[in-house]
């Protein structure tokens, strides 16, 4: 299983990354939405992709809209991963696409469960 992290925040992407490679995930890291797509271009699909909303360049709702447009990442997994905690951001993150969505600050036990729902972890 290969998994992207797309955060501006090098910690933030240090605490995900952890998580991810706990359970057996190779994790890919890009400090923004272009980054993220480059990355994808470059390297291919991935299963899972983690990504923050507020970035610099192009932001999260931003790279999951290009993302849901390219037929090749259909199969991927969007969890957005954010600050924004208005039930508008949420629902309109969700209604372009994204599989699941994360405030911050979280848990690894929250993250364990979103996974879990998306049945890219087992109990």
């Amino acid at each position: 299983m290969r998994a992207l992290v797309v955060d501006d925040s090098r910690a933030m992407r240090a605490i995900l990354g952890r998580i991810l490679r706990e359970l057996g995930y190779k994790v890919l890291e890009a400090n923004n939405g272009c980054e993220g797509l480059e990355c994808l271009r470059k390297f291919g699909a991935v299963d899972l992709a983690l990504v923050d909303w507020n970035m610099p360049e192009m932001n999260g709702l931003d790279f999951l809209r290009a993302v849901r447009k390219e037929r090749t990442y259909d199969a991927m997994y969007v969890m957005m991963v954010s600050t924004e905690t208005e039930m508008e951001e949420v629902t309109e993150a969700l209604g372009v696409g994204a599989s699941e969505y994360v405030m911050k600050p979280f848990t690894k036990e929250v993250i364990l469960e979103k996974l879990q729902i998306l049945g890219l972890v087992r109990c």
